[in-house]
């Protein structure tokens, strides 16, 4: 069994001489932002109390918070809640899908919620999602969520769904306009605020992840329509987990795919198929996103 020794070696080696500032920044609490939910009108009052909160021009509706600084969601006339705290590499990855009005959407893997808000606002007055996710703890958490912010006017389009990822691809061929892949992966800040997980981890873990992403990934290939868009991310830092999964897949699906230009945003820094979010250098994150086009059958 590797030990937390086995983990920092392995990606000391992936990171070199960044890797100690990362391992760093990994420990550290994350910038946030308060994203406004555009789904529910908004009073003078509560315009006021943004006003005192940064808005960055890259992030438009985002307001961000400095470190330790209390922003308690509160309920709007209509009693849904009027922000949503989230990464800012979240909203990026979510508005990269450029859902619009009429697609009909798929978010494979869904929980907790934040990413299928921002699908579900860009759907318009017409369209329909399916928010999906394997576990019924993450389900229940994200039908709350969908409670909390979505009008039920819209919730009536809003469909959450408990299968295998996988099944999209095989009984729903060709039938999604847009589908967010947000994978299962490794989670690495994660793991570093658990000792014993350190102590568990080993590069098999990774290998079994991207086995599992890949699959997540050629089944969204088959579930997308002929020129729709797929956004693949994870909240990893392994290579493995991130541009790999994605050069394998142009590797194995050539003529069905192309890659779409990702946007760096606010903090983003290129990578061979995508942009990675790394808090070492952008104070948030860690994400990595790659956008795919469906080109042909």
């Amino acid at each position: 069994m590797e030990t937390s020794h086995g983990f920092y070696k392995y990606f000391s080696d992936v990171f070199k001489d960044r890797w100690p500032a990362l391992f760093a920044a990994l420990q550290k609490r994350e910038q946030q932002v308060a994203r406004r939910n555009n789904l529910s009108p908004v009073d003078d009052a509560k315009t006021k109390k943004w006003s005192a909160l940064p808005e960055k021009s890259e992030l438009p509706g985002c307001y961000w918070l400095a470190e330790g600084e209390p922003c308690q969601p509160e309920r709007n006339a209509d009693e849904l809640l009027d922000v949503y705290i989230m990464d800012p590499a979240s909203v990026m990855v979510a508005r990269a899908l450029d859902v619009q009005s009429g697609d009909r959407v798929l978010d494979m893997c869904a929980a907790p919620g934040g990413k299928s808000l921002i699908l579900i606002e860009g759907l318009g007055e017409e369209g329909e999602i399916f928010c999906n996710d394997l576990s019924p703890e993450r389900r229940e958490r994200l039908k709350k969520v969908i409670q909390q912010y979505v009008p039920r006017t819209i919730r009536d389009r809003v469909w959450v769904t408990g299968k295998d990822g996988v099944q999209f691809g095989l009984k729903e061929p060709n039938s999604f306009d847009r589908i967010l892949l947000d994978a299962p992966c490794s989670g690495e800040r994660h793991i570093l605020e658990n000792q014993a997980a350190q102590d568990d981890w080993s590069p098999r873990r990774t290998e079994h992840l991207a086995t599992r992403q890949y699959s997540l990934l050629a089944a969204a290939l088959l579930a997308v329509k002929p020129g729709g868009r797929i956004v693949y991310s994870t909240c990893s830092i392994s290579p493995e987990e991130n541009d790999e999964v994605i050069k394998k897949l142009l590797k194995k699906k050539k003529t069905q795919v192309k890659l779409i230009d990702a946007e760096t945003g606010v903090g983003g820094e290129r990578t061979e198929y995508g942009v990675a979010f790394l808090p070492d250098t952008c104070g948030f994150g860690p994400l990595y996103y790659s956008i795919i086009e469906k080109t042909g059958e």
